[in-house]
């Protein structure tokens, strides 16, 4: 027995020994000489802006849920949820899903690596007002969420399980962190050249963007705070903002080879999943243009036909154009039609909804740009500041100035939509702006705002909740979720009642609910 436990502790501490000496050895055969150890940080940055336009989220959170919800679009398909106010889970978390692992994951970490770098403050200052874009447009969504430590899971276990932050919080800290960032921008640290898909390392363009998101910030929270909003807009707008449509800030993408490469909303309504076929503009847009003479009727509309047919089939008469009505699926749609209109719908069955107009399919091409910010809201949000006394400048100019821009820019997206300067002075002169009352002219202004952020459904969408302009008629579908009223929030990702249970909690008591109805704190809620 005496040899048995001799010569168990002679291999024990022979064991001991080589583990002690060729651990590092054994922990060698792990590494891979080939992985990579560093990455380049521009690639991260170049990667989370092509991100913020991604297919995915896009598809749901901008088009299937804001657009319609705003009556931009219309659909008979159950799958548009925002048309009839339902809930899909996937729909309404799906921008939380995505961009905190795909987004604010790789700025937060390009921020955190070139934070103490003096050469890389252009690169630190863009991703920083890149993730402060995306994390407003994340609580203008959502309402309270993970701010402080979102994307920062890999830097210790204390982030693993992030809190989410009130509203109010968020937004007084983005103003901070955007003027910190505007101030960083400097032409003595590296530019960042090609690897930037916004403004091609124009650091001017930069600061102007800075201050514009800047000045859209201090709007939203205007009715919650309006003694910090005007301070904030007043300080942005006279830093330098967009002072044309050459300034507007769009993420500029390609036809591949990947699918990063491409307008993911884009790439949602038509090119490879083709949801526009199963959305038609809305009847709440198409009457407003025609009763308006608005010249971007037919750069909106592409016409009334089959989508995938030569577009020498189409209709593209202005005065055909006929919007689809938010609310309704293919029977509930058959008791509102005239008895010449169910004749039509029924002839072009199963595809009824092509007696609608259409999307345009020039604007929908996969390298079309992504609107992140552009001239015309500037313009629009100083003749709202001029009219509220914030700024002493011509509220009539900047009206002008917006309008005009939200018509010019389409030329962007398309050469044919290009409008002569008496057809926009035309329509502008028509919108009485000048001789308006204040009361006329905050409406005014909501409504144009309105149509120069189609496309940008998620921005329509939160202005409208801010302003109430255009005056929208709720649908009425018996089988919503909630109530017959447009929601004011989507609900938050559903993984999270799972996966972080406790700040979730904490999140749907302080807000008074995790609901479509549930308003944000600068909504009018907690």
């Amino acid at each position: 027995m005496k040899s048995i436990y001799k010569i168990t502790g002679l291999l024990l501490a022979f064991t001991l020994t080589f583990s002690s000496c060729d651990e590092q050895a054994l922990l060698d055969l792990n590494t891979d000489p080939n992985a990579v150890t560093d990455l380049d940080m521009s690639f991260l940055f170049s990667l989370a802006t092509l991100r913020i336009g991604g297919e995915y989220e896009n598809t749901r959170a901008n088009m299937l849920y804001s657009a319609t919800m705003i009556q931009h679009s219309s659909s008979l398909a159950g799958y548009f949820s925002g048309d009839k106010y339902f809930y899909n889970a996937q729909y309404s978390g799906a921008y939380m899903e995505r961009h905190y692992t795909d987004v604010i994951r790789l700025y937060s970490h390009v921020i955190d690596k070139t934070k103490d770098s003096p050469a890389d403050a252009n690169l630190n200052a863009a991703a920083t007002v890149l993730r402060i874009y995306d994390l407003h447009r994340m609580t203008d969504l959502y309402g309270d969420i993970p701010y402080f430590q979102a994307g920062r899971g890999l830097e210790g276990e204390e982030n693993w399980f992030p809190t989410y932050d009130n509203q109010r919080d968020i937004y007084f800290d983005m103003v901070d962190q955007l003027k910190i960032a505007r101030d960083k921008f400097s032409p003595n640290a590296k530019g960042l050249g090609v690897q930037d898909f916004i403004y091609a390392g124009n650091l001017d363009k930069w600061k102007k963007f800075t201050n514009a998101l800047l000045m859209r910030i201090a709007m939203r929270m205007s009715n919650k705070d309006a003694a910090k909003a005007r301070e904030v807009f007043i300080e942005a707008s006279n830093s330098g903002t967009f002072g044309s449509i050459a300034d507007n800030a769009y993420i500029k993408y390609t036809t591949g080879p990947t699918g990063n490469n491409r307008n993911g909303l884009n790439d949602g309504y038509w090119n490879t999943y083709k949801y526009s076929q199963d959305c038609k503009i809305s009847k709440t847009f198409i009457d407003w243009m025609k009763a308006n003479n608005d010249p971007r009727l037919m750069i909106v509309s592409g016409g009334l036909g089959d989508p995938t047919a030569a577009a020498s089939t189409w209709n593209t008469d202005p005065a055909a154009q006929r919007g689809m009505p938010n609310g309704y699926n293919t029977q509930t749609l058959r008791t509102i039609l005239s008895p010449s209109e169910l004749a039509e719908f029924e002839a072009l069955q199963p595809r009824g909804n092509r007696m609608f107009s259409m999307l345009n399919l020039k604007y929908l091409d996969w390298e079309d740009p992504y609107l992140l910010l552009t001239y015309s809201e500037t313009e629009l949000m100083r003749a709202e500041a001029a009219v509220k006394g914030w700024i002493t400048s011509d509220a009539n100019t900047h009206f002008r100035n917006g309008v005009s821009a939200a018509i010019t820019s389409w030329v962007d997206f398309d050469p044919s939509f290009a409008r002569t300067t008496a057809q926009i002075n035309a329509y502008i002169d028509g919108r009485g702006f000048a001789a308006a009352s204040n009361t006329d002219k905050l409406r005014l202004i909501g409504e144009e705002f309105w149509a120069a952020t189609w496309l940008n459904d998620i921005e329509s969408w939160s202005n409208w909740r801010r302003t109430g302009y255009p005056v929208l008629a709720p649908t009425q579908d018996p089988n919503r979720f909630e109530a017959n009223e447009i929601p004011r929030r989507l609900r938050y990702w559903e993984a999270e009642i799972g996966g972080n249970p406790a700040n979730y909690e904490a999140a749907r008591v302080r807000m008074g609910g995790d609901n479509l109805m549930t308003k944000m704190w600068w909504d009018g809620g907690n």
